[in-house]
């Protein structure tokens, strides 16, 4: 007996050692092609991003590696493991051409972990039309932080169900994190540093974006729906941020980012822009000492008085159903010095010059928190309800809001008011 039992424990041994270097084995992790890479070895990981087919990983061992660009497309189920944003380094600086530094597209089912991407000559990595991207523990640096910089840094665009968890962006010429035309998305503990704007969602339905801080760039948090873009947004809700000293100059470049609906709008000293978007909710947040303006809420006449002509299924100019509660903030004793430089700054301070100038009970207090451009739906219904877009605020606390009455800016008979009461939650 004790001999056959020694027999069959061989047999079973034998069985196991022919599972491990079995197909099935090699499916660890839910993937049935497992490729490693180390330093040296980009030709191999380039090429390797190219040919890639449906379930595979790609794990990036500890070390700098130099790339001109990375690519994948049309396939699913795609991890690419670092070990660490500390630890594997992945550098664009010799990039030949001004593309992506990665770029994924029509990709069903894709994970990056673990990594930092740094110095890309345009957007540092581009997820473009696909499902269910997960994008954690990346770093998305330029070394700069001007007009020479990529757009992006992390950018996924016309995508489906996307997570972008403790993530960092730092030195994006347009956005650090930028959601885009995507419908469902999450942006959590994430941080972005010297960016243009340190995060945007712009015609993007169903997002949430918490617990993130977004600090030192020249606007912290855009929400944005935009022109002749392939979708709406709408549906998103920010909370439990920490979005402050964001009053650097805007380093934009010219041309699309600098444009007429640019982010090269966003004037130094903007805690949160919320421009022609609708159905947002922003609460329990810190915006701390964003000198020009805490939070901004302005429709797409208020930067194009042809807006209008711009309507359609995609697109509607003027913000609906915005709700503002229970957040905490605070601004510093003057606005920022390049907001006197940037155009809509020069708008900002004006703004709060007039009002103390109209009220001199006021004492030269600061603009108020929230300013509001006050341009609503009446302009296209000619109607006259006092709040027909359904602003609604809940906050407490002294000089907390301004509607700018904006259509009337250039002439005699321009009141800005700081009567919040018709736009308090009812």
């Amino acid at each position: 007996m004790k001999r056959n039992n020694f027999y069959l424990l061989l047999a079973c041994l034998g069985c196991l050692m022919v599972a491990c270097n079995s197909p099935e084995a090699k499916n660890e992790g839910g993937y049935k092609t497992r490729l490693s890479f180390g330093p040296g070895d980009e030709k191999k990981i380039a090429e390797a991003f190219l040919t890639l087919t449906d379930s595979s990983s790609i794990t990036l061992k500890e070390g700098l590696y130099k790339f001109d660009n990375l690519s994948i497309a049309q396939v699913k189920h795609i991890l690419i493991q670092g070990a660490g944003a500390d630890k594997t380094i992945l550098d664009f600086s010799a990039q030949s051409q001004g593309g992506e530094g990665v770029r994924v597209t029509d990709v069903k089912g894709f994970t990056i972990d673990g990594m930092t991407l740094r110095d890309s000559k345009g957007d540092m990595i581009k997820i473009n039309k696909s499902e269910n991207v997960v994008m954690t523990n990346l770093h998305a640096i330029w070394s700069v932080s001007d007009s020479t910089s990529g757009g992006y840094a992390i950018y996924p665009v016309m995508c489906k169900n996307v997570l972008i968890e403790n993530c960092y962006a730092q030195g994006a010429s347009d956005a650090g994190i930028y959601v885009g035309q995507t419908d469902s998305a999450i942006v959590r503990k994430c941080k972005a540093f010297k960016n243009v704007a340190g995060c945007e969602i712009e015609n993007t339905s169903h997002a949430q974006v918490y617990d993130n801080e977004f600090y030192g760039n020249t606007a912290g948090f855009l929400i944005f729906d935009l022109p002749d873009l392939s979708k709406r947004g709408g549906f998103v809700k920010a909370y439990n941020n920490y979005f402050h000293d964001n009053n650097e100059k805007n380093f934009a470049k010219s041309g699309s980012f600098g444009s007429t609906w640019g982010v090269g709008n966003a004037s130094p000293g903007s805690g949160v822009v919320i421009l022609a978007a609708s159905d947002i909710e922003l609460y329990n947040n810190r915006i701390i000492n964003n000198n020009s303006s805490a939070i901004a809420v302005v429709s797409g006449f208020f930067i194009d008085e042809s807006a209008g002509k711009k309507m359609n299924d995609h697109y509607f100019p003027i913000p609906r159903n915005i709700s503002i509660h229970d957040n905490t903030m605070e601004v510093g004793s003057a606005f920022p010095p390049a907001a006197f430089e940037h155009h809509t700054g020069k708008v900002l301070v004006g703004i709060e010059q007039k009002l103390n100038a109209q009220d001199p009970a006021r004492k030269n207090a600061r603009l108020p928190f929230i300013t509001y451009d006050g341009i609503t739906t009446n302009i296209l219904t000619k109607g006259t309800a006092v709040n027909p877009d359904s602003l609604c605020i809940k906050q407490q606390g002294p000089n907390l809001f301004v509607n700018v009455d904006a259509l009337n800016m250039t002439s005699k008979n321009w009141h800005p008011s700081t009567d919040i009461a018709p736009y308090v939650c009812k």
